[in-house]
């Protein structure tokens, strides 16, 4: 135990490779991260997130304040501070699908130095033409390294090396003496994987308990993994508050209006139909969240989030908002009876061997093939996110993508060729 994040970061060193939990600002250590924003001679930073916060929220903190040298990330988003470096040359950036990160710090803390995956063969992270640093007039500066391919029963699969840190921050519901740790639905998210996979971890608990206050089998992470443990002392923050409506209310309003809106329900609504009793399904943001409201109320479908949530519910009454129940959109959420939560990886694990029946996902281009693109445009970069891993396994996992076939300006979504793929993997367009 120790009496303040200050004196538990104290002997941190620049160039220091530092593991950080969460997901958008859900499950981030912010106690930690406002303290080294403090200690401006620590600088150099490697960081390995899910994400960078926002400007002004977690580690979007450290990017501002220049001590990031490096970000190990799938997700830029909406962080403008986070893609503005990056596509002026001012910090390196290693963008790794959701799930293959989540693995290789999992992996890191296991013992396993790498693994194979079959997420984003035949893509730029395979073929190492990912940029991961540029020059100040926006020209490449350096690539991504290519990947290792093996076959392995008729199948390519790419080889990802484990991540290890010098520190990992990470943040706890409860947290005992010993260090054992529990943590609150989706704020598990990349927690456990970090906090397992580094040198030191120090842990920020919203609750610290005495010895046996966290009942074994709720134990998430052991405290073997575990150096520090100071109080958490900054309020938790909501990235995107939505709440309940009528579903077709909610459907009216977000497919928009006039021609755009009728355009949009015959999509949803035909993506709609490829919901059968029974399944597993996931959701991208956007029109495929909508697909819902369109589904026969005899047909049952269990919703997982890959942000660690198995039997996702509708959007929560105002006031009833929690900060620890966010969709892969950062929306706050509800669960269903019957729910599971999780972390990361164990939530790609679902994905990659196959265990979700359908994913509907938006898309920027699709090919004639039915590859898509969803994560890049000239100039700008969101992030490939889960999206890889989503399409990993279309033998298993089948992938619809709802999407106008023409731009605002109206010219052609359905190429012959693509911008950035996220994959090489068929999916089932619909109109």
């Amino acid at each position: 135990m120790f009496p303040s994040a200050s004196a538990a970061i104290r002997d941190m060193k620049s160039g220091s490779t530092l593991l950080s939990g969460g997901f958008g600002l859900c499950g981030v250590p912010d106690t930690l991260i406002n303290e080294l924003e403090k200690n401006q001679h620590i600088r150099d930073l490697t960081c390995v997130s899910n994400n960078a916060g926002v400007d002004g929220g977690g580690l979007g903190k450290l990017l501002a304040s220049g001590q990031v040298k490096k970000m190990i990330a799938s997700y830029v988003g909406e962080n403008k501070t986070f893609e503005r470096k990056y596509l002026t040359g001012e910090i390196e950036l290693e963008l790794t699908p959701q799930g293959t990160l989540a693995e290789r710090c999992r992996a890191g803390g296991a013992g396993i130095p790498a693994f194979f995956t079959p997420a984003a063969y035949g893509t730029w992270v395979q073929t190492g033409e990912l940029p991961t640093k540029y020059n100040a007039d926006g020209t490449v500066a350096q690539f991504s390294k290519p990947r290792e391919v093996r076959e392995f029963g008729g199948k390519y699969y790419i080889l990802e090396e484990a991540i290890k840190g010098d520190y990992a921050f990470v943040k706890a519901w409860k947290a005992d003496p010993l260090g054992n740790c529990q943590f609150r639905y989706s704020g598990a998210n990349f927690n456990g994987s970090m906090g397992r996979g580094a040198a030191v971890t120090i842990v920020e608990a919203e609750e610290i308990v005495p010895c046996g206050g966290i009942e074994p089998a709720s134990v998430h992470l052991p405290g073997i993994y575990v150096t520090r443990v100071v109080q958490s002392t900054v309020e938790k923050s909501i990235e995107r508050r939505v709440y309940a409506k009528d579903p077709r209310e909610a459907a009216a309003s977000a497919l928009g209006s006039g021609e755009t809106a009728s355009k949009r329900e015959r999509i949803v609504k035909r993506a709609a139909k490829e919901f059968k009793n029974g399944m597993y399904a996931n959701l991208g943001i956007g029109m495929p969240m909508l697909a819902p409201s369109f589904v026969d109320p005899s047909v049952e479908v269990q919703l997982q989030s890959e942000n660690g949530i198995l039997g996702l519910g509708p959007y929560p009454q105002k006031g009833q908002e929690d900060p620890d129940l966010i969709n892969a959109g950062k929306e706050t959420v509800t669960l269903n009876v019957g729910a599971a939560v999780f972390g990361s990886e164990e939530s790609f694990g679902m994905i990659r061997s196959g265990r979700i029946d359908l994913t509907i996902l938006g898309a920027m281009q699709v090919n004639q093939y039915g590859d898509l693109a969803s994560w890049a445009l000239p100039g700008k970069i969101k992030g490939m996110g889960g999206a890889m891993d989503l399409v990993s396994n279309p033998e298993m996992t089948k992938v619809v993508v709802t999407m106008e076939h023409t731009d605002r300006k109206g010219n052609p979504k359905i190429l012959k060729r693509n911008l950035p793929l996220p994959s090489l993997r068929p999916s089932h367009t619909r109109n």
